[in-house]
């Protein structure tokens, strides 16, 4: 039975199909190590993909909060870049209207100092044509008692009888020149 046991035990088994015996152990091992793998590996794999998933969704979280943040932020700087560009065309308008205003009191000032020039211009030239209508006078007074003493042969040194006599023909010549002034003006226009 030894050798034509064996063949006859071999021939008649299926080499796909294990042992009976061998398909106990096999399947008791597999439980053993089922239970052990769902009673000790599977509870700490399923802890570490909750804190996976936990830290992802944190982390979401916290990408969400920061792009609110930033969208929050981005709003606040177009509000204040908003209010800059106010604020500097407020004051560009100021500088405006604050350099019409210095042009303007520049422009008085200018017209000011030019009327008091002008009026000390007019003061000097006045006091200037007194001088020299006083010393003309004196000079003329001079040449015409020289020239009065030669034509009546006799001499005017008394200064009360030169005086009369120079207002006398000073007189006579405003006078004249009066009348030659009101002459020119008072011009009859032509008739056709």
């Amino acid at each position: 039975m030894s050798q034509s046991a064996f063949s006859v035990a071999a021939e008649s088994s299926n080499p796909l199909l294990p042992a009976p015996p061998d398909l106990i152990w096999s399947s008791v091992i597999f439980f053993v190590l089922f239970i052990f793998f769902w009673r000790m590996i599977l509870p700490r794999v399923q802890k570490l993909l909750d804190a996976r998933a936990e830290l992802i969704e944190g982390g979401i979280k916290k990408a969400e909060n920061a792009q609110a943040e930033a969208a929050a932020a981005l709003e606040k700087y177009n509000e204040q870049l908003a209010e800059a560009r106010a604020e500097a065309a407020k004051i560009r308008d100021q500088a405006r209207q604050d350099g019409t205003k210095i042009l303007n009191e520049l422009k008085e000032q200018a017209s000011a100092d030019a009327a008091r020039i002008t009026v000390n211009a007019q003061a000097t030239i006045e006091a200037e044509r007194q001088s020299a209508l006083v010393s003309l006078r004196s000079e003329v007074g001079s040449l015409a008692i020289d020239l009065a003493s030669g034509v009546i042969g006799q001499s005017l040194s008394d200064d009360k009888n030169a005086a009369n006599l120079v207002d006398q023909f000073l007189a006579d010549l405003e006078k004249s020149e009066n009348t030659a002034k009101s002459s020119k003006t008072a011009k009859p226009e032509s008739v056709n």
